[in-house]
């Protein structure tokens, strides 16, 4: 039997943890991430409608309580902060958070916007601080646009399966409150 898409998004998942994971030991103090460290939460994203459903299903996983703390998070909370965030500072859907949240704090090559400026290497600024991120093994640098690719071809079969249009996004705090 051919794997689902939400599989293979699972399979994804699995290998850029595993990515961070290596970096992370590799790299040891040097990177900052740790459980409670929630600076890149303090934002509300989008994510692809495959990420969307991936979350719906956790969401649906959860006691009711907790599924109407997040919604009432989402509805009402602050609209800076991504409403999955407790207040300990951990993610309540950490199992299926989105490819941007699994990616925060790692090197990662990306092309500036405007096409032609020459990949450039970003990572949070608590992470190798005082170091030239151009100088890091590449071994342990994420390439966005390769798994941007992969994410996308994943979102479309899904789309495809599912009888819905491509490309579309939903926002965290839409999938959290039902409202998308």
């Amino acid at each position: 039997m051919t794997p689902q898409p939400l599989d293979r998004l699972r399979e994804l998942f699995a290998k850029v943890d595993a990515f961070f994971a290596n970096a992370s030991a590799r790299h040891g103090g040097r990177m900052a991430c740790a459980t409670g460290c929630s600076d890149c939460c303090r934002r509300r994203f989008s994510v692809t409608s495959i990420e969307a459903d991936a979350l719906r299903e956790a969401l649906a996983a959860l006691p009711e309580a907790d599924r109407a703390a997040l919604a009432g998070r989402a509805r009402a909370g602050d609209p800076g902060v991504c409403p999955a965030l407790d207040g300990e500072g951990r993610c309540a859907l950490y199992a299926a958070r989105p490819l941007i949240c699994r990616t925060h704090g790692l090197p990662i090559r990306f092309a500036p916007s405007g096409g032609r400026a020459l990949p450039v290497i970003d990572a949070c600024p608590k992470n190798f601080v005082g170091e030239d991120l151009d100088a890091i093994e590449a071994s342990s640098v994420l390439d966005q646009t390769t798994l941007s690719t992969v994410l996308a071809a994943l979102d479309m079969a899904h789309a495809d399966a599912a009888g819905r249009p491509r490309g579309q996004r939903a926002a965290i705090a839409s999938v959290l409150s039902g409202e998308g």
